[in-house]
């Protein structure tokens, strides 16, 4: 990662010191080699090499250029005869000169070639070692503050880069940080972003777009600091790996603590339910007691005394059912599920649902030669009831409610319909949640919309599944599917 260039003047200014330095350099050993200590040809041919490798290994090939241009007419005027012309006598001194030159150039090359493999070997030992520092960073940022924020300022801080910009696509924000206006524009790095392969880099400037995988998840760009195109690629990987944790952590707080709120709700609703029971219990036995007595009570004190009876049967209904979603979500339900026939389970169900059934015709369809299920009777009359209750809440009076059984492929399919109104498609999902009613039922049709909760708990809890969808005409048509007893032996 290497820091922003001079500008031009400067560096240009730096080389002519440098071609000056090597010239000096040259001219100072020809003196020494020509009038202070006089050498022979070779020795002075063999010093100028010195002096231009030096200058190759210590600047770079433009100064051992100009080194080994000077050093040859050097070389050529002093020590080569005629001395003090430019011309050679010998034939075989202009295969010296020439070989003096050649070798110079040709060393040259070499030595800067190495120079500058050591310096990107340098650059790339601080690159890896600003990633790692990076790496460390991001994984320390704090999801408990916004993530954006403490990204761009980490990267700009290990990377000493002048300015970051990061556009959150999933935030819709840009987060900055820097002292320098980051040089881009809004307009640009949105761009990046739609764009999966772009990734521009000019100079010291570097946008690119951000991705997880094969979803962009926004886009990256950093000033004053010029980077390899593997270290841009490595810095956004660190982006996204970084928005993707900070995100993960952050779905996993909240559902702990949707987790911890549904386990404070079911024990709080454990708790107002056991309450409630012990005066419902009173209320209820009194009502019984009342509507046994001889004399009967007149006929008005007898209504309301029935109506007391029906509404503490109503309110012990809704308190059984809170206690039931209590037990299923706090885990206390220990099933103990044996092999039942299922024209046992809908005629147990029916006749303890039959106070809401009043007056109703039902239509049973269950083959004689129905496999079992492998059920806790218990629990699936419960879940049942549920579906006969909820069947008889939202259809007519005087409507009639179907029921059937069948089975297919190690599955025990039984079918609950009612000729109501339906359901609409956008509550079809939701109808099962604990709580949820529909908008046009809440004050019109009694219940607290735990029903079909309690009936989808029990039935999963059987290895089994549940839906609903429309009959054709009218009404909804309940689906439950079980395991046949002979698959779950």
């Amino acid at each position: 990662m290497n820091q922003k260039p001079a500008g031009r003047p400067a560096g240009a200014a730096a080389m002519a010191l440098r071609v000056a330095a090597v010239c000096a350099g040259i001219a100072a050993a020809t003196f020494l080699l020509r009038y202070v200590v006089p050498a022979n040809a070779a020795t002075a041919g063999f010093a100028f090499l010195v002096i231009v490798l030096f200058a190759a290994t210590r600047w770079g090939l433009t100064e051992a250029i100009a080194g080994s241009v000077v050093a040859v007419m050097c070389f050529n005027f002093f020590f080569l005869p005629p001395l003090g012309t430019f011309t050679i006598a010998d034939p075989e001194n202009w295969v010296a000169l020439f070989s003096l030159l050649i070798t110079s150039i040709t060393a040259s090359r070499l030595s800067t070639r190495v120079r500058h493999q050591a310096i990107e070997a340098r650059e790339r030992e601080r690159e890896i070692e600003r990633l790692y520092a990076l790496s460390r960073a991001i994984l320390l940022i704090d999801p408990a503050a916004p993530v954006g924020p403490q990204m761009v300022s980490q990267m700009r801080q290990t990377l000493d880069a002048g300015s970051v910009a990061l556009y959150d696509c999933a935030a819709g924000e840009i987060f900055r940080a820097g002292p320098e206006e980051f040089p881009a524009g809004d307009a640009q790095l949105r761009a990046a972003a739609s764009d999966a392969a772009a990734l521009a880099m000019n100079g010291d400037l570097l946008i690119c777009p951000v991705r997880l995988g094969a979803r962009t998840a926004g886009s990256l760009g950093i000033s004053g600091v010029t980077l390899s195109e593997s270290g841009a690629l490595s810095v956004t990987n660190l982006a996204a790996i970084g928005l993707e944790r900070a995100r993960a952590q952050q779905a996993a707080a909240r559902a702990e603590a949707s987790r911890q709120s549904d386990e404070l709700k079911s024990t709080l609703l454990d708790a107002i339910a056991h309450e409630f029971k012990t005066p419902l219990t009173t209320i209820k036995a009194s009502t019984t007691a009342l509507l046994a007595d001889r004399p009967p009570a007149p006929e008005r004190q007898r209504g309301y005394i029935e109506l007391v009876d029906e509404e503490a049967d109503r309110l012990g209904g809704l308190v059984t059912e809170a206690i039931q979603m209590a037990r299923f979500e706090a885990g206390q339900v220990r099933l103990q599920p044996g092999q039942t026939p299922v024209a046992e389970l809908l005629e147990a169900a029916i006749a303890k649902t039959s106070q809401h059934l009043r007056g109703r015709r039902i239509d049973i369809d269950v083959p004689a030669l129905l496999p079992d299920v492998m059920a806790d009777r218990e629990m699936m009359e419960l879940a049942l009831r549920q579906l006969l209750d909820n069947a008889a809440k939202y259809s007519p009076p005087d409507s009639p409610i179907a029921i059937s059984a069948a089975a297919m492929a190690g599955r025990v399919t039984i079918q609950i319909r009612d000729f109501g109104k339906g359901i609409p498609e956008v509550e079809s999902a939701r109808i099962f949640d604990k709580f949820y009613r529909g908008p046009q039922d809440r004050g019109q049709i009694p219940g607290a919309g735990l029903g079909l909760a309690i009936a989808r708990a029990v039935i999963e809890s059987h290895h089994g599944t549940i839906r609903v969808e429309n009959a054709p005409g009218e009404g909804a048509v309940f689906s439950v599917e079980l395991p046949a007893a002979e698959e779950s032996e």
